[in-house]
Protein backbone atom coordinates (compact mmCIF):
# COMPACT_ATOMS: atom_id res chain seq x y z
CA UNK A 1 0.00 0.00 0.00
CA UNK A 2 1.12 3.55 -0.67
CA UNK A 3 2.29 5.48 2.38
CA UNK A 4 0.39 8.78 2.25
CA UNK A 5 1.36 10.07 5.69
CA UNK A 6 3.00 13.01 3.93
CA UNK A 7 0.10 13.51 1.52
CA UNK A 8 0.08 17.07 0.12
CA UNK A 9 -3.54 17.71 1.10
CA UNK A 10 -2.49 17.38 4.74
CA UNK A 11 0.29 19.94 4.40
CA UNK A 12 -2.27 22.71 4.06
CA UNK A 13 -5.65 21.64 5.47
CA UNK A 14 -7.18 25.12 5.25
CA UNK A 15 -10.23 25.56 3.03
CA UNK A 16 -10.63 29.27 2.30
CA UNK A 17 -13.43 28.69 -0.20
CA UNK A 18 -15.77 27.12 2.36
CA UNK A 19 -18.52 29.38 3.60
CA UNK A 20 -18.24 29.67 7.37
CA UNK A 21 -19.96 26.87 9.25
CA UNK A 22 -22.13 25.74 6.32
CA UNK A 23 -20.22 22.44 6.15
CA UNK A 24 -20.05 20.45 9.34
CA UNK A 25 -19.53 16.84 10.28
CA UNK A 26 -22.00 14.20 9.15
CA UNK A 27 -24.89 13.84 11.59
CA UNK A 28 -25.03 10.12 12.32
CA UNK A 29 -28.15 10.58 14.46
CA UNK A 30 -29.99 12.01 11.46
CA UNK A 31 -28.97 9.03 9.32
CA UNK A 32 -29.65 6.34 11.92
CA UNK A 33 -33.10 7.45 12.94
CA UNK A 34 -34.24 5.41 15.94
CA UNK A 35 -37.92 6.39 15.65
CA UNK A 36 -39.03 5.60 12.09
CA UNK A 37 -42.46 6.54 10.78
CA UNK A 38 -44.90 3.63 10.88
CA UNK A 39 -47.48 4.70 8.31
CA UNK A 40 -47.84 2.83 5.02
CA UNK A 41 -45.37 3.95 2.32
CA UNK A 42 -47.14 6.38 -0.03
CA UNK A 43 -46.56 5.52 -3.70
CA UNK A 44 -47.64 7.57 -6.72
CA UNK A 45 -47.78 5.73 -10.05
CA UNK A 46 -47.58 7.40 -13.47
CA UNK A 47 -48.01 5.65 -16.82
CA UNK A 48 -47.39 6.91 -20.31
CA UNK A 49 -50.22 5.93 -22.63
CA UNK A 50 -53.85 6.96 -23.16
CA UNK A 51 -54.76 4.00 -25.38
CA UNK A 52 -57.89 2.04 -24.47
CA UNK A 53 -55.77 -1.07 -23.95
CA UNK A 54 -52.61 0.50 -22.61
CA UNK A 55 -49.97 -2.02 -21.61
CA UNK A 56 -48.09 0.56 -19.56
CA UNK A 57 -51.34 1.09 -17.62
CA UNK A 58 -51.91 -2.66 -17.22
CA UNK A 59 -48.32 -3.04 -16.01
CA UNK A 60 -48.93 -0.19 -13.57
CA UNK A 61 -52.06 -1.88 -12.21
CA UNK A 62 -50.19 -5.16 -11.78
CA UNK A 63 -47.41 -3.36 -9.93
CA UNK A 64 -50.00 -1.53 -7.80
CA UNK A 65 -51.45 -4.86 -6.67
CA UNK A 66 -47.98 -6.01 -5.63
CA UNK A 67 -47.28 -2.75 -3.78
CA UNK A 68 -50.51 -3.01 -1.82
CA UNK A 69 -49.65 -6.63 -0.98
CA UNK A 70 -46.37 -5.26 0.42
CA UNK A 71 -48.26 -2.81 2.60
CA UNK A 72 -48.02 0.38 0.52
CA UNK A 73 -50.72 2.98 -0.02
CA UNK A 74 -51.03 3.46 -3.78
CA UNK A 75 -52.51 6.16 -5.97
CA UNK A 76 -52.46 6.10 -9.78
CA UNK A 77 -52.57 9.32 -11.77
CA UNK A 78 -54.47 9.19 -15.06
CA UNK A 79 -53.11 11.70 -17.58
CA UNK A 80 -56.26 12.01 -19.70
CA UNK A 81 -57.06 15.71 -19.89
CA UNK A 82 -53.58 16.80 -18.81
CA UNK A 83 -52.57 19.70 -21.08
CA UNK A 84 -49.22 20.11 -22.75
CA UNK A 85 -46.67 22.10 -20.79
CA UNK A 86 -47.04 25.86 -21.43
CA UNK A 87 -50.48 25.25 -22.99
CA UNK A 88 -52.12 25.89 -19.61
CA UNK A 89 -51.27 27.36 -16.24
CA UNK A 90 -50.35 25.49 -13.07
CA UNK A 91 -53.85 26.00 -11.64
CA UNK A 92 -55.33 23.70 -14.30
CA UNK A 93 -57.24 20.96 -12.40
CA UNK A 94 -55.19 18.06 -13.81
CA UNK A 95 -51.89 19.85 -13.21
CA UNK A 96 -52.93 20.69 -9.65
CA UNK A 97 -53.97 17.06 -9.07
CA UNK A 98 -50.64 15.75 -10.34
CA UNK A 99 -48.62 18.15 -8.21
CA UNK A 100 -50.64 17.44 -5.09
CA UNK A 101 -50.13 13.69 -5.58
CA UNK A 102 -46.40 14.17 -6.04
CA UNK A 103 -46.21 16.20 -2.82
CA UNK A 104 -48.19 13.46 -1.05
CA UNK A 105 -45.92 10.67 -2.30
CA UNK A 106 -42.84 9.20 -0.67
CA UNK A 107 -42.10 6.99 -3.69
CA UNK A 108 -43.06 6.96 -7.35
CA UNK A 109 -43.28 4.43 -10.18
CA UNK A 110 -42.97 5.61 -13.78
CA UNK A 111 -44.15 3.19 -16.47
CA UNK A 112 -43.86 4.14 -20.14
CA UNK A 113 -44.19 2.49 -23.52
CA UNK A 114 -41.19 2.87 -25.78
CA UNK A 115 -42.09 4.92 -28.83
CA UNK A 116 -39.56 5.78 -31.54
CA UNK A 117 -36.81 4.58 -29.23
CA UNK A 118 -37.82 6.84 -26.35
CA UNK A 119 -40.34 7.32 -23.58
CA UNK A 120 -43.76 8.50 -24.70
CA UNK A 121 -44.80 12.14 -24.91
CA UNK A 122 -47.56 11.44 -22.39
CA UNK A 123 -44.95 10.26 -19.88
CA UNK A 124 -42.64 13.21 -20.49
CA UNK A 125 -45.50 15.70 -20.19
CA UNK A 126 -46.38 14.42 -16.72
CA UNK A 127 -42.77 14.74 -15.56
CA UNK A 128 -42.42 18.19 -17.14
CA UNK A 129 -45.38 19.47 -15.13
CA UNK A 130 -43.55 18.61 -11.89
CA UNK A 131 -41.33 21.57 -10.97
CA UNK A 132 -37.93 21.41 -9.34
CA UNK A 133 -38.75 24.54 -7.37
CA UNK A 134 -40.60 24.16 -4.06
CA UNK A 135 -44.38 24.26 -3.75
CA UNK A 136 -45.32 25.53 -0.31
CA UNK A 137 -41.71 25.06 0.76
CA UNK A 138 -41.54 21.43 -0.45
CA UNK A 139 -40.00 20.16 -3.69
CA UNK A 140 -42.50 17.72 -5.24
CA UNK A 141 -39.94 15.09 -6.25
CA UNK A 142 -36.74 15.65 -4.25
CA UNK A 143 -35.75 12.78 -1.98
CA UNK A 144 -38.50 10.44 -3.12
CA UNK A 145 -37.61 6.95 -4.25
CA UNK A 146 -38.32 6.02 -7.86
CA UNK A 147 -38.80 2.80 -9.81
CA UNK A 148 -38.90 2.82 -13.63
CA UNK A 149 -40.61 0.36 -15.98
CA UNK A 150 -41.27 0.14 -19.70
CA UNK A 151 -43.23 -1.94 -22.18
CA UNK A 152 -42.20 -2.61 -25.77
CA UNK A 153 -44.12 -3.89 -28.76
CA UNK A 154 -41.07 -5.72 -30.06
CA UNK A 155 -37.86 -7.11 -28.63
CA UNK A 156 -36.62 -6.07 -25.21
CA UNK A 157 -35.18 -2.58 -25.00
CA UNK A 158 -34.05 -0.25 -22.25
CA UNK A 159 -34.23 3.15 -23.97
CA UNK A 160 -37.28 4.40 -22.06
CA UNK A 161 -36.11 3.24 -18.62
CA UNK A 162 -32.66 4.73 -19.27
CA UNK A 163 -34.22 8.08 -20.14
CA UNK A 164 -36.46 8.00 -17.09
CA UNK A 165 -33.42 7.26 -14.93
CA UNK A 166 -31.78 10.42 -16.23
CA UNK A 167 -34.94 12.39 -15.48
CA UNK A 168 -35.22 10.86 -12.03
CA UNK A 169 -31.70 11.99 -11.21
CA UNK A 170 -32.47 15.43 -12.63
CA UNK A 171 -35.58 15.60 -10.44
CA UNK A 172 -33.39 14.79 -7.39
CA UNK A 173 -35.01 11.42 -6.80
CA UNK A 174 -33.45 8.24 -5.42
CA UNK A 175 -33.81 5.85 -8.35
CA UNK A 176 -33.52 2.24 -7.21
CA UNK A 177 -31.05 -0.09 -8.99
CA UNK A 178 -33.60 -2.58 -10.33
CA UNK A 179 -35.97 -1.93 -13.23
CA UNK A 180 -38.50 -3.69 -15.45
CA UNK A 181 -38.61 -3.89 -19.26
CA UNK A 182 -41.38 -6.05 -20.73
CA UNK A 183 -40.80 -7.10 -24.35
CA UNK A 184 -43.70 -7.94 -26.71
CA UNK A 185 -46.06 -6.73 -24.03
CA UNK A 186 -49.10 -7.72 -26.08
CA UNK A 187 -48.18 -11.35 -25.36
CA UNK A 188 -47.75 -10.86 -21.60
CA UNK A 189 -51.32 -9.92 -20.62
CA UNK A 190 -54.50 -11.98 -20.88
CA UNK A 191 -57.87 -10.77 -22.14
CA UNK A 192 -58.81 -9.54 -18.68
CA UNK A 193 -55.68 -7.36 -18.57
CA UNK A 194 -53.86 -9.48 -16.01
CA UNK A 195 -50.16 -10.19 -16.45
CA UNK A 196 -49.32 -13.80 -17.20
CA UNK A 197 -46.78 -15.78 -15.13
CA UNK A 198 -43.29 -15.23 -16.55
CA UNK A 199 -39.80 -14.01 -15.76
CA UNK A 200 -41.09 -10.54 -16.67
CA UNK A 201 -43.72 -10.78 -13.96
CA UNK A 202 -41.15 -11.98 -11.45
CA UNK A 203 -38.98 -8.98 -12.27
CA UNK A 204 -41.89 -6.61 -11.62
CA UNK A 205 -42.30 -8.22 -8.18
CA UNK A 206 -38.56 -7.77 -7.57
CA UNK A 207 -38.70 -4.09 -8.52
CA UNK A 208 -41.71 -3.28 -6.35
CA UNK A 209 -40.25 -5.13 -3.37
CA UNK A 210 -37.00 -3.23 -3.77
CA UNK A 211 -38.85 0.09 -4.07
CA UNK A 212 -40.69 -0.46 -0.79
CA UNK A 213 -37.47 -1.45 0.99
CA UNK A 214 -35.58 1.63 -0.28
CA UNK A 215 -38.53 3.86 0.62
CA UNK A 216 -38.63 2.57 4.18
CA UNK A 217 -34.87 3.02 4.46
CA UNK A 218 -34.80 6.61 3.22
CA UNK A 219 -38.11 8.37 3.87
CA UNK A 220 -37.30 9.38 7.45
CA UNK A 221 -33.89 10.62 6.34
CA UNK A 222 -34.93 12.24 3.08
CA UNK A 223 -34.66 15.85 4.26
CA UNK A 224 -31.17 15.27 5.65
CA UNK A 225 -29.96 13.22 2.67
CA UNK A 226 -30.99 15.96 0.25
CA UNK A 227 -29.72 18.87 2.36
CA UNK A 228 -27.04 20.47 0.16
CA UNK A 229 -24.07 22.60 1.10
CA UNK A 230 -24.48 24.79 -2.00
CA UNK A 231 -28.08 25.58 -1.08
CA UNK A 232 -27.20 26.29 2.55
CA UNK A 233 -24.58 28.75 1.34
CA UNK A 234 -27.04 30.38 -1.05
CA UNK A 235 -29.61 30.71 1.71
CA UNK A 236 -27.04 32.27 4.05
CA UNK A 237 -26.07 34.77 1.35
CA UNK A 238 -29.71 35.68 0.74
CA UNK A 239 -30.29 36.24 4.46
CA UNK A 240 -27.16 38.40 4.64
CA UNK A 241 -28.38 40.52 1.73
CA UNK A 242 -31.77 41.04 3.33
CA UNK A 243 -30.21 42.06 6.63
CA UNK A 244 -27.78 44.38 4.86
CA UNK A 245 -30.56 46.05 2.91
CA UNK A 246 -32.63 46.62 6.05
CA UNK A 247 -29.68 48.15 7.86
CA UNK A 248 -29.10 50.78 5.16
Amino acid sequence: MTDDTAAPWRDDPTMPNLAGDALGEIDFHAIHNSAPALHRPRVLMLYGSLRERSYSRLLTYEAARILERLGAEVRVFHADGLPLVDDATADHPKVAELRELSLWSEAQVWSSPERHGAMSGVMKTQIDWLPLSPIGGIRPTQGRTLAVMQVSGGSQSFNAVNQMRILGRWMRMITIPNQSSVAKAWQEFDEAGRMKPSSYYNRVVDVMEELVKFTLLTRDRSAYLTDRYSERVETAEQVHKRVSIRSI
